[in-house]
């Protein structure tokens, strides 16, 4: 059973950064994509980014681009979400998840493994 674990959520005041990691403790990321979703209060899950952590190609959804970055650290088989320029409406559950998929902008419907989420609130 592969597990993933997300970190770095919290309270954030509009304006702010935070940077969320997703590790997969004892399993290799090398063969898959990871993508970071969210999921607000009230709404539905909606991606955010995939990367394959094999050859770093990314993708980005057009609500994030410019203000969100997906990187990996293959060294420590983690991926991380930068998220600057926080928004009240960015509040919201953020999960990691992978899938084995040849091209990152097809993994949002094609994850297998979620982690349990880790919560951002963005708030003055």
């Amino acid at each position: 059973q592969v597990q993933l674990v997300e970190s770095g959520g919290g309270l954030v005041q509009p304006g702010g950064s935070l940077r969320l990691s997703c590790a997969a403790p004892g399993f290799t990321l090398d063969y898959y994509a990871i993508g970071w979703f969210r999921q607000a209060p009230g709404k539905e899950r909606e991606g955010i980014s995939c990367i394959s952590f094999r050859d770093g190609s990314t993708h980005y959804t057009d609500f994030v681009k410019g203000r969100f970055t997906i990187s990996r650290d293959s060294a420590n088989n983690t991926v991380y979400l930068q998220m600057n320029n926080l928004k009240p409406e960015d509040t919201a559950v953020y999960y990691c998840a992978i899938a084995q998929v040849y091209d990152v902008k097809f993994c949002y419907d094609a994850m297998d493994y979620w982690g349990k989420g880790t919560l951002v609130t963005v708030s003055s």
